[in-house]
């Protein structure tokens, strides 16, 4: 694709940007949230309709989320509507929550010169549609793994969000929420991004060079977790398809293979090798549940050194064979046609979501409106 300016959509800010959520079966609601209330707060706090919003499905019946709830799309993909920018909005069971017609839809969308994008695990069917090759691409982490290995054309990162020409995509959770006003900020300004981001009671807006997970995390925040722990694990969670001898390691970090020990014996109760061997383990059962590799390749992916001794190791601490692990995890393929069949029922929960100029007249009596200048 040709080099474009860093969005598509900065070039022309003077109407509405019209937004399309594709729904795939079981996406988690708290990403799609975290995308649609920035463009509901900037068009409260402006007084205009900066964007408008529309939910999206197959068929246009309703989508059931990964927490129960079922949402009425506005629209199917047969449906002859126009978007600034569509996003496809993922979620748990990514890897057979999509079909071959919403893959087709968005090829045909990307010819439009159509902005695409991604929301928690959405990431994964662009890269599947092709429409990711050479870009840079955040994922919901739990994902990452898998699309790395099965589409290494797509530059994956481990970053909140990334903003890359003309795609844009994000992790889960709130990260949607720092996607879409770092977009607002090179659309409208600062001053909005920043009205919307206190609206939301945000410390502050992140950016894209912030990282969605980091290694040691829980024991940094609390201050006992040495640093140059820390940096072994990065280099543990780095090379895990060549795994880096401990001595080799000790080198890297500059401190001694005993040094080594005895931080991973006091703060994670057990010896290097054992991590080590657990965060390979820990990729394999990703790539065995998430991907379609074959269990030779995924042994290779994560180090070890024969299939037979990733079977061995495997079983001993996970407590089943690879094989068995993979068919648990797809013994429910056609879960989606009983969840399906679940959308028509009477009893099922629909919640309405208003249009941008519905919420936007409501706002006018909200306590809240106007609390907040961005002029």
């Amino acid at each position: 694709m040709g080099m474009m300016k860093d969005s598509a959509l900065i070039a022309d800010v003077k109407g509405t940007t019209k937004v399309g959520f594709l729904l795939l079966d079981h996406f988690t609601m708290i990403a799609l949230a975290s995308s649609i209330e920035p463009l509901r707060m900037a068009n409260q706090l402006s007084g205009e309709e900066l964007y408008s919003w529309n939910l999206i499905s197959e068929d246009g019946l309703p989508v059931t989320a990964s927490d129960g709830l079922s949402l009425t799309p506005d629209f199917s993909i047969l449906d002859n509507t126009h978007f600034d920018l569509i996003v496809v909005a993922g979620g748990v069971d990514i890897t057979r929550s999509y079909s071959q017609k919403q893959i087709s839809w968005l090829t045909k969308q990307s010819r439009k010169n159509i902005q695409i994008g991604g929301i928690c695990t959405g990431a994964y069917v662009l890269a599947h549609a092709g429409l990711l090759n050479d870009y840079q691409c955040s994922v919901h982490w739990e994902c990452l793994t898998a699309l790395q290995e099965t589409y290494p054309k797509v530059n994956c990162n481990n970053r909140l969000f990334s903003i890359d020409r003309d795609r844009m995509t994000s992790s889960g959770g709130s990260a949607p929420m720092d996607m879409f006003l770092n977009l607002m900020t090179k659309q409208h300004g600062p001053k909005l991004s920043n009205a919307v981001s206190d609206m939301f009671i945000c410390d502050r807006i992140r950016s894209e060079s912030d990282q969605q997970r980091m290694p040691m995390r829980q024991f940094n925040s609390v201050g006992i977790c040495a640093p140059k722990l820390v940096d072994v694990i990065e280099l543990m969670e780095n090379n895990l398809e060549e795994p880096i001898e401990l001595d080799e390691l000790a080198s890297f970090v500059d401190v001694s293979r005993r040094q080594i020990e005895r931080m991973f014996l006091r703060h994670l109760d057990c010896s290097p090798s054992r991590y080590y061997l657990r965060l390979r383990l820990e990729r394999a059962r990703k790539l065995l549940k998430q991907s379609n590799m074959s269990i030779v390749e995924i042994s290779m992916a994560c180090g070890f050194i024969s299939t037979p001794h990733f079977s061995r190791c495997y079983r001993k601490h996970i407590g089943l064979s690879p094989r068995d692990e993979r068919k648990a995890a797809w013994k429910g393929d056609k879960a989606s046609d009983v969840v399906s069949s679940l959308n028509t029922t009477e009893q099922e929960a629909i919640v309405y979501m208003p249009h941008a100029q519905d919420a936007l007249n409501q706002s006018h009596s909200e306590p809240t409106y106007g609390s907040v200048s961005i002029i």
